[in-house]
């Protein structure tokens, strides 16, 4: 049984940071599929944002939404089983619950949220 505990969510002015992470357990292989997504309360019908994405393997580079290139940074501590989100230059826009999924081996690195079968419980994150 996968879960996936978000942390590091919280409240910060624009031009902030934050760092999510995200602790993974029950897999049974430690090359898996993982993202983060987010998207706004209220506005479910816009559906989920896919913002970063990588394969759990060492050296794996991640995938990234236009919209959070070159501002958010993807990263894995695999001896902890954990993906980290390094959040910089935060604008109000990026306002949103931020949750961490994931896809068991085989998988596809990918930013579409239909494709993840495991979730976690979301972290608010909110710049203002």
């Amino acid at each position: 049984h996968v879960q996936l505990v978000e942390s590091g969510g919280g409240l910060v002015q624009p031009g902030g940071s934050l760092r999510l992470s995200c602790a993974a357990s029950g897999f049974t292989d430690s090359r898996n599929c993982m993202a983060w997504f987010r998207h706004t309360p209220g506005k479910e019908h816009e559906g989920r944002e896919g913002i970063a994405a990588i394969y759990t393997s060492a050296g794996s580079r991640p995938d990234y939404a236009g919209s959070v290139k070159g501002r958010f940074t993807l990263s894995q501590d695999r001896a902890k089983n954990t993906l980290v989100l390094q959040m910089d230059s935060l604008k109000p826009e990026d306002t949103a619950v931020y949750s961490c999924a994931a896809q068991a081996s085989p998988c596809i690195v990918t930013l579409s949220a239909p494709m993840y079968d495991n979730w976690g419980q979301g972290t608010q994150v909110t710049v203002s």
